[in-house]
């Protein structure tokens, strides 16, 4: 039996039509595929933006980024939210010198005697001489630039004592055995006139 309205008509149940939801659905997808199309990179902003990503290049591979990165040589340069580290190879560390010497190098004892006889030559003398000064130096220093003689402080290829009194035949005198033997021809000519008596002198008193 239907219920009857104070005018005496029977009233209709009320219902709500649910037609409209799909249409909502639709739209919602459609606008959020066009902005897609439009700015590819929007969705990506937003959510980098609220959740502060950032995004970390690859580092730069190098056989020593093990060893660097150990040492803390890194340097980081930031744009654009976007991070890229840069491997920074330290310079190598400088040569170590042995504690009291002048010079610092490898002797050449061959290229030193070849320039010893050049220079026995040039002043006159002959074979014997330069045999001579051989030997005189080989007892000495063993031909070498850099010898130093820890308890007197005699320097160099012909044992100047002190070192530094070759300054006078070239700055270079702790280095450069040309420098070392042209002091040394010079002393040896001032003080026993040839080497040959600067060399019997060594054999007799063990010192020249």
């Amino acid at each position: 039996m239907q219920p009857i309205g104070s005018r005496g008509a029977a009233r209709a149940p009320l219902t709500r039509s649910r037609r409209p939801l799909p249409f909502f659905a639709f739209a919602a997808s459609l606008c959020f595929v066009m902005v897609t199309i439009i700015d590819p990179t929007a969705a990506f902003a937003i959510t980098a933006a609220e959740e502060n990503v950032v995004t970390i290049a690859p580092a730069v591979e190098l056989d020593t980024q093990t060893a660097v990165a150990a040492e803390g040589a890194t340097a980081a340069v930031a744009r654009d939210k976007f991070t890229v580290t840069k491997i920074v190879i330290p310079p190598p560390p400088p040569p170590k010198v042995a504690r009291g010497a002048v010079g610092a190098g490898t002797p050449d004892p061959g290229s030193a005697q070849a320039i010893a006889y050049d220079m026995v030559m040039a002043r006159g003398w002959d074979q014997a001489q330069y045999d001579c000064l051989v030997s005189l130096w080989k007892k000495e220093s063993g031909w070498n630039t850099f010898a130093e003689n820890k308890s007197s402080g005699a320097y160099g290829i012909p044992q100047a004592l002190p070192g530094s009194k070759m300054a006078s035949a070239g700055a270079d005198w702790a280095t450069n055995p040309a420098t070392q033997i042209t002091w040394g021809l010079g002393y040896i000519t001032g003080r026993y006139s040839t080497p040959c008596g600067a060399w019997s002198t060594s054999q007799a008193k063990g010192w020249y």
